[in-house]
């Protein structure tokens, strides 16, 4: 078969992709702003609407994207062949087995490709997909980059496969999803930014009562800083800031910061969390209010030592091209301890859930 390298430009909508970035951290900045701060000033509406926002903006965001994802499906797949030119499993706990591809992809009537794709494949199959093999692939004309194993083919192409013979193109052909450079991270980020300036400004008279109220002798200790972190307590919530070059993710880091905001002899020891959020470099904490029964959880009893490993699974096997924040969000409001890991990335967003004790039940790769 001859083969003609070069790979089809890819297309990518630019502004609308900052566009939702930047609307991404507004919504992430605002909410994580609103339960910081609705937690320190105890104001319960702006505390609900710190935990209903992400929820709103999600379902918009899927209605938002109905139409798209309809056209996306009336768009009829291309099929083609493709030899596999390596494989590498990525670990899993179930017999489906996240697998990532390198694939030259030879299309009937346009040139052949490269292209590294993480598909999951069952156990049993899995010696099926020997590197120099060839299979049947399917992928969108105007995205050749999203290229998925048709696991099932049509006898004629079953047939075609098993008599092709392909050979390799070079590594400069490969096609991937357009990268964003850092445009992408300096919207969300600007958008973070705004969206807890925002809730700042509009209650900074509540937080400045709140502060003189803390200094008086009878209140509790508000704040203690250091040169590597700063942490706020207040009766409500708790937050822990880390400074440059520190991250939650490294060893036992988060353990110390709990015990910060948890401290021997101090009321709040046996207080239980209503909800526990962890990014890069923030640890909040929103505790129950006193006398209420609020679904709540004994924050201390996370599987801190699994997070780790719960972003990196959620930054690789997730589909997410150029990760650029994550966040880890533990909470019982559905009734049992749910941890929830959101990743976004240059043009989209995953998520995964794990239970009580660390182990992942549910996945949502990126679309």
């Amino acid at each position: 078969m001859t083969i003609t390298t070069g790979a089809p430009p890819p297309t990518h909508n630019l502004p609308v992709a900052l566009a939702r970035g930047f609307l991404t951290g507004g919504v992430v900045g605002t909410s994580l702003a609103a339960l910081v701060v609705g937690g320190i000033v105890e104001n319960a509406p702006l505390f609900v609407t710190g935990l209903v926002l992400p929820v709103v903006y999600g379902l918009l965001w899927s209605l938002a994207g109905m139409p798209r994802r309809a056209r996306e499906a009336a768009v009829v797949p291309r099929t083609a062949l493709a030899m596999i030119e390596s494989r590498e499993a990525v670990e899993g706990e179930t017999s489906e087995v996240p697998v990532r591809f390198e694939l030259t992809v030879v299309p009937d009537d346009g040139p052949a490709y490269r292209v590294e794709i993480t598909q999951d494949i069952n156990l049993v199959d899995l010696a099926d997909y020997r590197p120099r093999g060839v299979v049947v692939v399917q992928y969108p004309p105007d995205r050749p980059w999203r290229v998925r194993i048709v696991k099932r083919p049509t006898p004629e192409w079953e047939d075609r496969a098993a008599s092709a013979q392909l050979d390799s193109v070079p590594g400069a052909a490969t096609v991937a999803a357009p990268p964003q450079g850092c445009a992408f991270g300096f919207v969300v980020l600007l958008g973070l930014l705004l969206g807890v300036a925002a809730v700042l400004l509009a209650f900074r008279a509540d937080l400045i009562d709140r502060d003189d109220t803390a200094k008086s002798p009878s209140a509790a200790r508000p704040s203690v800083s250091s040169t590597s972190s700063t942490t706020i307590v207040s009766s409500a919530s708790g937050t822990v800031a880390l400074g440059p070059g520190q991250s939650f993710l490294d060893k036992g880091e988060l353990d110390r910061a709990l015990g910060s905001l948890t401290k021997a002899g101090d009321t709040r020891d046996t207080r239980q969390a209503l909800t526990v959020v962890v990014q890069e470099r923030l640890l909040s904490v929103v505790f129950s209010p006193a006398g209420t029964q609020t679904p709540g959880f004994d924050p201390r009893a996370l599987p801190y030592g699994g997070f780790p490993a719960l972003v990196e699974e959620a930054t690789t096997t997730l589909g997410v091209r150029s990760p650029q924040t994550w966040q880890i969000t533990a909470d019982r409001l559905t009734g049992s301890l749910v941890i929830r890991v959101v990743v976004t990335g240059a043009e989209s967003t995953a998520s995964l859930e794990a239970d009580g004790q660390g182990k992942v039940v549910r996945r949502a790769p990126a679309r």
